[in-house]
Formats: structure tokens, C-alpha cells, sequence
């Protein structure tokens, strides 16, 4: 049984997520603060969270950042009223990987529950023992990336990406394939979450961001990774 945490300050809506998720059969914590639910990290190991970026005390960025900075990877689903651009590049770019904006409905929120622990829960087959382009080493199996020698930290979501565009050898891949392949949506989540995701990559990963070697713009039609 998957056990998902649920950090958010307001009652009636936790008490209803809690409620909806707890009937698809999923073990469920609330914590009402975000140094109370970085605790129950800690103690209870969820396969999810579900985090409120308005929190009182510790925000949800906080939080976020918190968890990544100490190696944590547990997928977090982002909840939250804010829905300008730069607030969703903020999130994804601390770790987040995926991003529900109120109001929602609840079918849709158990879906994106639902897709993001598959993703996680999944064991894939390593494509090789390890996969190189520039600089760049790519071990599939341990989910590690270096760069010149030195680890580089790519959350979940941007690792799961850039192993879809491995995967395709060179060929170009639509943004509705990365998305249903990377989010497993069938629809667009949100216009620029490939974009936002593969920004991300470059800025990591090539030498110079702006005027990328690899990970390639292919234009009206997608992304490419040249090797």
C-alpha cells in the first residue's frame, strides 16, 4: 500500500483529500505546518507528497527546498492557488514534479497521484550500463548523471526526461510524447512544462545554456539529444 503525506494548513481540504485518497486505497498523513510534515517525512517515509506552498510558518518552497537539499527524491505534487508562470518554474526548478492549481477536481488530482507513482514505482531496465554525450555520463540503473567527473542533481522528473530523449537515439520527440511518456497526462498538463523541464537539463548539463550542443530545440516539432 502506498503511503502518501499530505501537507496542508487548510482542514476541510486536507480532510477531503485525505478522505479521497484514503478510498482508492492509499495509507494517508496530514501535517498542518511544514516543519511538522518535514518531520513526518522523516518518520513515516511516504511514496508521495502532496505539498501546500502557502503554509504558515515554513512555505511550501521551504519545504521543498529543504527536502531536496538533504537527497531527498520522494515525488512531491505541488498544491497551491498560485498559478502565475514563475511560480511553477520556481517550483519545478526547487524539485517539484508535478503542479495542480486551485480550484481542482478530485478525479483529476487522483490521476496525477496515480501517474506519479507509477512513474516511481516502476523498475526500468537500464538502457546500457551507462550512456555518455559531451561530458555528460548517464547511469541508468543508479539514476546518476555526472558532469565531467562530478555528480549532478537532477530531480525525478528531469532524469525521466532526459532517459526519454536517450531512449530516442537522436530522433526528435514531440512535446505530447514527452509528456504522456515523462507524466503519463494524455493531454497537455500545463503549455510550457517540457519546456520549463528541458530548461532546466541544459542549465545543468551543457557548457553554455543559451546556445546548447546537445539537448536540441527542433523547431515546431520538438526536442532531440545529439550524442
Amino acid at each position: 500500500m502506498n503511503r502518501i503525506l499530505i501537507i496542508e494548513d487548510n482542514p476541510d481540504l486536507a480532510f477531503g483529500l485525505r478522505a479521497t485518497l484514503e478510498i482508492e486505497g492509499y495509507e494517508v498523513e496530514v501535517a498542518s505546518e511544514g516543519k511538522q510534515g518535514l518531520d513526518l517525512v522523516g518518520a513515516t517515509h511516504p511514496d508521495l507528497i502532496i505539498l501546500d506552498l502557502m503554509l504558515p510558518g515554513m512555505n511550501g518552497y521551504q519545504v521543498l527546498r529543504t527536502l531536496r537539499g538533504d537527497a531527498n527524491e520522494t515525488p512531491v505534487l505541488i498544491l497551491t492557488a498560485r498559478g502565475e508562470e514563475a511560480d511553477k518554474v520556481l517550483g519545478f526548478r526547487l524539485g517539484a514534479d508535478d503542479y495542480v492549481t486551485k480550484p481542482f477536481g478530485r478525479l483529476e488530482l487522483s490521476a496525477r497521484v496515480g501517474a506519479l507513482l507509477r512513474r516511481t514505482s516502476v523498475v526500468r531496465q537500464p538502457i546500457v550500463e551507462v550512456e555518455k554525450f559531451g561530458g555528460i555520463e548517464v547511469y541508468p540503473a543508479s539514476r546518476t548523471v555526472l558532469r565531467g567527473g562530478d555528480a549532478v542533481a537532477l530531480t525525478p522528473k528531469e532524469f525521466d526526461l532526459l532517459l526519454a530523449l536517450i531512449r530516442r537515439r537522436g530522433a526528435v520527440a514531440s512535446r505530447h510524447e514527452l509528456l504522456r511518456e515523462v507524466w503519463d497526462h494524455h493531454a497537455v498538463v500545463m503549455t510550457r512544462t517540457v519546456d520549463i523541464h528541458i530548461a532546466e537539463l541544459r542549465r545543468k548539463l551543457e557548457e553554455d545554456s543559451s546556445n546548447p550542443r546537445h539537448i536540441l530545440t527542433v523547431w515546431k516539432a520538438g526536442y532531440r539529444l545529439a550524442t
